[in-house]
């Protein structure tokens, strides 16, 4: 995942996919969008279905010459031919997955809205840290914009602002951003091409 200036785009998946049917959404998804990496960040912890979707999804990204992470099944990640893990639990487990998957492959880490955890990540070899919601939702704790600016100007290791998106965040946090998670908000619409299109206006 390189991090030019101008933020990339970060796909999530929904929590549950349809294999008859997602693979088509995402090739036509990224066939009119320009992508970084696919996170399948699927609800379930079983591991045949996550191989299945894993396998349609990991066909419709390589073809595209577009990388593709799962959510902490660091085991998994290399069986299936994917080009690394996201984890969950912020620095707890990024040194096993390294060793486990190598250094060539993307290991990334989600940090809540914390700081230090964002920190000891990049320390225990991360190659992005994530940062979200950025828009919270009832009881939850938002990542606010100090933090991106903080973390774009005083450390190198890549951030991602994800969750809760609008079109105002996009534009409000491209500064400080080097990639958008993106996924709930376009996958309820019945058009998710377009959806990302007005959700990311303000990045064209």
């Amino acid at each position: 995942m390189s991090t030019p200036e101008q933020p990339q785009l970060y796909l999530l998946t929904p929590p549950v996919v349809d294999i008859d049917v997602f693979p088509d959404q995402l090739a036509a998804l990224l066939d009119a969008h320009a992508v970084a990496c696919i996170r399948l960040a699927l609800a379930t912890g079983d591991e045949s279905t996550i191989a299945r979707a894993a396998d349609a999804c990991r066909e419709v990204a390589h073809a595209r010459d577009v990388a593709i992470v799962v959510n902490d099944h660091t085991s998994l990640a290399e069986r299936l031919g994917l080009d690394g893990v996201h984890l969950s639990d912020a620095s707890k487990s990024v040194r096993d997955a390294r060793k486990a998957l190598g250094p060539d492959a993307i290991v990334g880490s989600f940090c809540d809205t914390l700081r230090h955890d964002g920190l000891s990540a990049g320390e225990a070899g991360a190659d992005y840290v994530a940062f979200g919601p950025v828009r919270a939702v009832g009881d939850e704790t938002s990542a606010p914009t100090d933090l991106f600016q903080w973390w774009s100007e005083m450390i190198e290791v890549p951030v991602v602002a994800e969750g809760g998106l609008t079109s105002d965040l996009v534009a409000h946090l491209a500064p400080y951003t080097d990639f958008f998670g993106i996924g709930e908000e376009i996958w309820a619409s019945d058009d998710p091409v377009a959806a990302l299109k007005t959700l990311t206006a303000a990045l064209r």
